[in-house]
């Protein structure tokens, strides 16, 4: 069932968790392209080492053995490298944000259309989280009722010293909501079973970073949809103290229940990672997820192999980014 997948672009961090669970699958890759300096690349070259950089990304786009390709360049760039892959045959996995404007997303929409190709936004806080997985059971299985709100909060680290110039500029990183925000748009979403929502607030600030005229520390948006609604916060306020890059929860509010996601930490106590608590009319218990199967890779690989929708929706994809876009159009209308 596995396939060789090739590399373009190494400027965030995502692309190791990208690559590596696919090759977890029992893919294969042996090169890379990325357009200039990437602050990445001295840790990607030892974590995978059996990779050449190629000079010419045509080498990749090129190769008939390469049907997947792993795009993890500057957000603004994304779009076109991943619409010159899909025209050249091959399907792709994009870290998120997958685009930056509509402009993008409805060129990619007419390219994947024409195409039939694959596209599809590796929502990492979803796909590569356990917990998420056994929330996900848990909500199929009608522990909770009906979901009618989700509340999810991404908080990050600036870490300043590691953070490249484009990290500052909205024009290249398309805004913390359109960034950030896009994985909790997802998780809206899916757990709410929405097919559509419209965005009823928006805000963007930057209240640390003066000499950053264009950074955004702080995003906030709320959701309505025919399924539900959903209140989302993110931003770079995460202080040092904390073991990780960001305390990263989920909170699902159901008809009979109600589940909370400490994804990445769990303040208060000894560092601990994937903990779902569970509140219903019979239980209220605090579950360990480390266990939890992350399923998109595996379904991934055979939508690939056999042209099937089993991991993601392509609609999906397409509105949470085109719903991230707008939110972040409508936070900085004056």
């Amino acid at each position: 069932m596995a396939f060789k997948i090739g590399v373009l672009g190494i400027d965030h961090g995502h692309i190791f968790g990208m690559l590596g669970r696919m090759l977890e699958q029992g893919c294969t890759c042996d090169a890379y392209w990325t357009r200039g300096a990437a602050v990445t690349e001295t840790k990607f070259r030892k974590v995978f080492p059996g990779l050449s950089k190629c000079d010419d990304r045509r080498r990749i786009l090129e190769d008939p053995d390469v049907k997947m390709v792993l795009i993890s360049a500057i957000p603004a760039q994304r779009a076109a490298l991943a619409i010159e892959a899909m025209e050249a045959g091959k399907d792709v996995m994009v870290d998120k944000p997958g685009c930056t404007t509509l402009d993008q997303l409805a060129l990619i929409r007419d390219v994947q259309a024409r195409t039939g190709r694959i596209w599809t936004v590796n929502f990492s806080e979803r796909f590569e989280v356990p917990a998420v997985t056994k929330a996900e059971e848990l909500v199929l299985g009608g522990a909770i009722g009906r979901v009618i709100q989700t509340i999810g909060i991404g908080p990050h680290k600036q870490n300043l010293a590691t953070r490249p110039d484009w990290f500052f500029d909205p024009e290249k990183f398309g805004g913390i909501l359109c960034d950030i925000g896009s994985h909790q748009i997802d998780q809206f979403l899916h757990f709410t079973g929405s097919t559509d929502a419209t965005i009823v607030h928006a805000l963007v600030e930057n209240t640390t970073m003066p000499e950053q005229a264009g950074f955004q520390d702080f995003g906030e948006l709320v959701l309505r949809s025919d399924r539900g609604h959903g209140y989302i916060r993110v931003d770079w306020f995460t202080p040092d103290g904390l073991p990780t890059w960001g305390d990263g929860r989920l909170f699902i509010q159901g008809t009979e229940g109600q589940i909370e996601l400490r994804k990445y930490t769990d303040i208060g106590r000894a560092h601990a990672t994937d903990t779902l608590i569970l509140v219903n009319g019979t239980k209220n218990e605090l579950i360990p997820c480390h266990d939890a199967v992350l399923p998109y890779f595996p379904r991934l690989v055979r939508d690939v192999e056999d042209r099937s929708e089993t991991a993601v929706a392509q609609a999906h994809t397409f509105t949470t980014m085109r719903l991230a876009i707008e939110a972040q159009m409508k936070a900085q209308t004056p």
